[in-house]
């Protein structure tokens, strides 16, 4: 399954206790449609106290956030900073072959509905 949400983009959280933020997204999990949002839906995690052999202690309590199901984010569009749909949109290129000769091709590319701008 295809998801609108690649890594790397601007997303807006649009439900759940950190509706309104918004954030980069760290990881996508196609298989399980979820996306780790940076500084976003935040949970501490307890990990055993222990030692290195340096002497260095590990462990205790770490915050780091946890995955977000992609029904609950929508991208940013990048003209006016707010939630969009995603569409694709075909555009016409020029490619070069490895001898020197050209071709028109099309591509493949991500739109935001709400303007029209590239992502």
């Amino acid at each position: 399954m295809a998801l609108n949400v690649r890594k790397g983009d601007t997303v807006q959280i649009i439900s759940g206790k950190d509706r309104g933020a918004t954030g980069r997204v760290i990881s996508v999990d196609v298989k399980n449609e979820r996306v780790i949002v940076e500084g976003v839906n935040r949970v501490k995690r307890h990990t055993k106290v222990g030692q290195t052999n340096r002497g260095a202690t590990t462990g205790g309590i770490e915050t780091k956030e946890a995955p977000v199901h992609v029904s609950n984010v929508m991208v940013v569009d990048p003209k006016d900073n707010r939630g969009t749909r995603v569409g694709k949109q075909r555009e016409k290129v020029t490619k070069t072959r490895t001898d020197g000769t050209t071709y028109e091709s099309t591509r493949a590319t991500r739109i935001a509905r709400r303007s029209g701008k590239e992502l």
